[in-house]
């Protein structure tokens, strides 16, 4: 099925104001009253631009245009945005192994974008791997994930060659060596839990013991767990692994994990006279949703892991393993915008409800996790200044709200078209079938041409897969 091409534009991308240098001691920290607005659009993709009529431009391309052609609600995904952050990836952590975590969001485009660009992937499922795999992305750049493997995941990962599996328990030890093919081995990682606290919510904070993933190094289990996989001829233990959590924002847990991680490569050394090569930090880096909030520095990151890495590995004699990191959302995240027609405003009291055509089974996250977000009005001038709104989805859930207390102008009205940044990760991958409305189609925007990435899920194909009566 052929898509036409949209129209190239080409506006500029304002700037934010130019703040004045300091002069003199007293204005070396400048009051919050003269520091400039942030950026609204400093959380956009880098191709981002406001037009005079008030409709945005992503990869050249005005969504007014893309929800016209594709219908509402759409998600836009910027192909550029997600190869430039895969670059800025690979530049941070040179001679690491920087694996995408497929789970932020997977599509056949998705996973060609990223093997193009020299990364690996992070999967969980055997569905995310054979989706891989079958694109074409090299099976041994591929990591296994999950706390509860099923056994066709296993096998799929043993059949189609995967590089690394992670070992999440300890019953998984002994069921993955009987399923690895006699003469083989597999390589695997073990994960373990560092004691950590860190993410931007309890639901999503993975590096304590009060969780399911992993080994904890405080019980035992993970030193345990060790000793067994290096007893399994069929296995292959080649690092350790951890991930601390999502949304982190500061270096300080990376480095609290590196500290630990390197003691534990010590004992593994002086226990079993084994040194293993490879360590894993996994992902979880933070990205601003609205603007002048804070996301994790990338650049920064790197280098203090590498200087913690090398100054721990000295301390104990050894050879500094191989790093590898995981992120997802820090790639697709930033790189996607959800695009959303307006069907009603109702104003209750003090309080205005600006009702869209999407909701919490296109996104979840607010409800899961209370994430906020930055809507803006695209497609048109306001004439009015802003006023607080809750805009909320079309379920039947008093608690399907994506955005609380947004400004939003006061003439918003039926019909206008809102659009979401940071829209790229964990909606469409979380999204349900609830009140069978479709999940939407994925748009994918390059240098001022649109092509469908996903398609629109339909009546049809919810109907075909009823098949019961």
């Amino acid at each position: 099925m052929s898509h036409p091409t949209l129209p190239r534009t080409t506006p500029t991308r304002p700037e934010a104001p130019a703040t004045p240098p300091p002069t003199g001691s007293a204005a070396a920290l400048p009051s919050p009253s003269t520091l400039p607005a942030p950026d609204p659009l400093a959380i956009w993709p880098a191709s981002t631009a406001a037009l005079p009529d008030g409709d945005i431009t992503v990869g050249g391309v005005p969504l007014t245009e893309l929800a016209d052609h594709f219908g509402t609600p759409a998600y836009v995904l910027d192909e550029d945005e997600v190869r430039r952050r895969c670059r800025a990836y690979l530049r941070a952590f040179p001679g690491a192994d920087v694996y995408y975590a497929a789970k932020a969001f997977l599509c056949r485009a998705m996973a060609h974008w990223v093997a193009q660009e020299g990364l690996g992937l992070d999967v969980c499922s055997a569905g995310e791997l054979e989706l891989a795999v079958t694109t074409g992305f090299p099976p041994e750049r591929i990591v296994l994930h999950g706390n509860a493997k099923s056994p066709a995941d296993l096998q799929a990962a043993l059949r189609l060659g995967v590089g690394r599996i992670v070992i999440d328990s300890t019953s998984e030890i002994a069921r993955l060596a009987a399923a690895v093919p006699a003469g083989t081995r597999q390589k695997v990682l073990v994960r373990v839990v560092p004691g950590i606290a860190a993410g931007g919510h309890a639901k999503i904070r993975t590096g304590t013991d009060d969780q399911k993933f992993g080994l904890s190094l405080a019980d035992g289990s993970a030193q345990h767990a060790i000793a067994r996989v290096l007893g399994q001829p069929r296995l292959e233990l080649v690092g350790l692994h951890c991930h601390l959590g999502s949304q982190i924002t500061a270096a300080k847990p990376y480095l609290a994990a590196v500290r630990r991680l390197v003691g534990l490569l010590a004992r593994v050394r002086e226990q079993h006279g084994v040194t293993l090569p490879e360590l894993d930090l996994g992902g979880g880096h933070g990205v601003a949703y609205r603007p002048g909030e804070p996301a994790l520095d990338l650049t920064g990151l790197a280098a203090k892991v590498r200087a913690e890495l090398a100054r721990g590995c000295a301390a104990a004699g050894l050879p500094v393993p191989r790093l590898a990191v995981e992120p997802g959302r820090a790639i697709a995240g930033p790189a996607g915008v959800a695009v959303y027609r307006v069907l009603s405003v109702k104003r209750t009291g003090a309080h205005t409800f600006v009702a869209v055509d999407g909701g919490m089974s296109d996104n979840p996250r607010p409800a899961l996790y209370g994430v906020r977000y930055a809507p803006r009005l695209v497609g048109r001038r306001p004439e009015a200044a802003p006023e607080p709104v809750t805009v909320v989805g079309r379920h039947c859930e008093a608690g399907d709200i994506l955005a609380s207390d947004v400004p939003l102008p006061g003439d918003i009205r039926p019909g206008d078209l809102l659009a979401v940044p940071v829209a790229g990760a964990y909606h469409l991958s979380m999204a349900s079938g609830y009140n069978l409305v479709g999940r939407p189609p994925v748009v994918a925007v390059a240098s001022g041409h649109a092509r469908l990435l996903v398609r629109r899920e339909s009546l049809a194909d919810i109907q075909e897969r009823d098949i019961g009566l």
